[in-house]
C-alpha cells in the first residue's frame, strides 16, 4: 500500500485488517454454503430458490474480491489456508445436510443476518476514521441487507404455498 493511503487510517490498520480477513473468510464460506446448497437443493419452488442462491454466491464471491483487494491496500494479506476460514470467521457455514428448500432458506438467512452485524461492526470502526474502508463495508452492507430481504420474500412465499394447501 501507498505510504499515504496507510497514513491516513485513523485507527489500527492492524485491526482493520483482521476485521477484513474475518469478513474475508465469511464471504468465501457464504460463497460455498450457497453455491453447494443450489446444486444440491430439493422440495417446492427449488428452481426459484436455486437461482436466488447462485445469483448470491456469485455475489458473495464478489464481496470476497473487493474485501482481499482492501486488505492488500492497507498492506495486509488475506487469510492463506482455507482451513483459517472456520477459525476467523463470525458466521457459521451450514453444510447442505438437509437440502430441502425451506431449510437451506432458514440458512442462509440466518448467513445473511450474521453478514449484516459484521460489516455494521466494520462500519462502526471505521466511521470517520478509514472511509475507504467504511464506504467498501456500506456497499457490501447494502447487498447483505438485499439479500436477507430476497431469502426472507421466497420464505414467505413456500410458508404460503404450504399454510394455505392445509387449510
Amino acid at each position: 500500500m501507498g505510504t499515504r493511503g496507510r497514513e491516513i487510517v485513523g485507527i489500527d490498520v492492524e485491526k482493520v485488517i483482521e476485521m477484513l480477513n474475518a469478513a474475508y473468510a465469511s464471504e468465501w464460506l457464504a460463497y460455498y454454503q450457497y453455491w453447494l446448497g443450489a446444486k444440491l437443493i430439493k422440495g417446492p419452488m427449488k428452481d426459484a430458490v436455486a437461482a436466488e442462491l447462485n445469483l448470491h454466491a456469485t455475489e458473495e464471491l464478489n464481496h470476497a474480491v473487493l474485501v482481499a483487494n482492501r486488505i492488500i491496500q492497507l498492506g495486509g494479506t488475506p487469510l492463506l489456508d482455507p482451513h483459517e476460514w472456520f477459525d476467523k470467521s463470525p458466521c457459521a457455514y451450514d453444510a447442505p445436510k438437509d437440502p430441502y428448500v425451506s431449510v437451506l432458506l432458514d440458512e442462509n438467512i440466518a448467513g445473511e443476518q450474521c453478514a449484516i452485524d459484521t460489516y455494521k461492526k466494520l462500519m462502526d470502526v471505521t466511521k470517520d476514521k478509514d472511509m475507504v474502508t467504511y464506504n467498501l463495508a456500506l456497499t457490501i452492507l447494502e447487498q447483505e441487507v438485499e439479500h436477507e430481504e430476497d431469502l426472507q420474500s421466497l420464505k414467505e412465499d413456500f410458508d404460503l404455498l404450504f399454510s394455505r394447501g392445509n387449510k
